[in-house]
């Protein structure tokens, strides 16, 4: 009797264990996803190890990449969004971007704060049709949308992340105030002139030119109204003949599909090439914001638990097929982010605030035109 006693324990505790594993750590409510619904976007099974491979050779020399073939990146970041969509949900939650971290407040909170300084910035408020250029799952869309009472119209070139981003709307209750579209934020399907204000939380890192997304969101606004993005960019530590800094910054650009970091000081030149005022640039992760790479180095334990169960997944083929190399990808190209955060030689929130100028009456004809001030 002992013995059956000991047995049933040890297959009670063993199905706690699993539960918690599967559906605690993975739970839709706190992170998006759960672990056993790991799918690859909107690439079937048997094609997601392929895929992969795909992606990994195209983004294997990101400088080059840019040069020699800019009008296939938008197709690879789609591919990527598609590879890593739900695991960024299963293990970060419903917003893609760094906070810097705040003493005493949890992770969420630094999240929410960080992209509540967004409508604040560009003085979001009821009434206003507000644009998010890059939008994934919605996460920041929300979080401005319920501060601020603003209309939010999201674009993400993945469609899967606007089936995505829609269910998380319904759910939170904001879907009347958050609207998604598919398409590319190079050529966007939006009237000149049909914004009140916009926003990319690092997302405009992916285009191949920096100034073709910016002429875009510039066209879309309306004259007198603001823009801000947070933009990843090296940093003025950064030495391009120091190994060690190549090193890591090309492994955050081959795990994140980007076609090459800019220069921090390369970003308020192009705002200003395609029109823009710009009012304000500084990196928000510089003292006394606390470090935006803690979550990730706490991560490290956690990334071993979820490899496991994500190997485990994939055996049983619960997961497809190329989720174990996806997930493996994430964990190196989070080194690298760490690396690149305690050196100072990357920040992922270089902040620019722009305007696109107001219209002016033309002193001749009376007809308006926009300020060149």
């Amino acid at each position: 009797m002992e013995t059956v006693a000991v047995v049933w324990t040890a297959a009670v505790a063993a199905a706690g264990l699993i539960y918690w594993f599967v559906w605690v750590m993975g739970s839709a409510e706190v992170k998006g996803k759960r672990a056993v619904d790991l799918k690859m976007g909107s690439i079937t099974r048997d094609k997601v190890q392929d895929k992969y491979k795909q992606y990994w050779s195209f983004f294997r020399r990101p400088k080059e990449t840019a040069v020699a073939s800019s009008e296939n990146v938008p197709a690879f970041v789609d591919t990527f969004y598609n590879l890593v969509t739900d695991i960024y949900e299963w293990g970060w939650g419903q917003s893609f971007h760094f906070s810097p971290s705040i003493p005493g407040r949890s992770h969420r909170d630094a999240t929410r704060i960080h992209e509540e300084r967004v409508a604040d910035l560009i003085g979001a408020r009821p009434g206003q049709r507000v644009l998010d250029v890059g939008c994934g799952v919605g996460g920041p869309m929300r979080a401005i949308a319920a501060r601020s009472g603003a209309d939010v119209v999201g674009i993400t070139i993945n469609e899967y992340q606007v089936g995505r981003a829609r269910a998380h709307n319904k759910k939170s209750g904001l879907d009347a105030l958050c609207e998604v579209v598919c398409g590319n934020f190079l050529q966007m399907p939006f009237p000149d002139a049909s914004f009140d204000g916009a926003y990319s939380i690092e997302a405009t890192c992916h285009a191949p030119r920096l100034e073709d997304v910016y002429a875009e969101i510039h066209r879309v606004l309306k004259p007198g109204s603001l823009y801000v993005s947070y933009e990843w960019v090296t940093t003025a530590l950064y030495r391009a003949d120091d190994p060690d800094h190549v090193d890591a910054i090309h492994g955050i650009e081959r795990g994140d599909a980007l076609p090459g970091l800019r220069a921090h000081d390369e970003i308020a030149a192009i705002a200003r090439k395609v029109g823009f005022e710009v009012l304000d640039q500084r990196d928000l992760a510089r003292p006394p914001a606390g470090p935006w790479w803690t979550r990730l180095k706490m991560g490290r334990i956690a990334y071993w638990r979820n490899h496991l169960l994500v190997s485990a997944l994939a055996f049983l083929r619960i997961a497809p097929k190329g989720v174990v190399e996806v997930h493996e990808m994430l964990y190196e190209t989070a080194r690298h982010l760490t690396r690149g955060g305690e050196t100072g030689i990357f920040t992922p929130m270089h902040m620019i605030l722009c305007r696109k100028p107001p219209l002016t009456p033309n002193a001749e004809d009376g007809n308006p035109q926009e300020s060149s001030s």
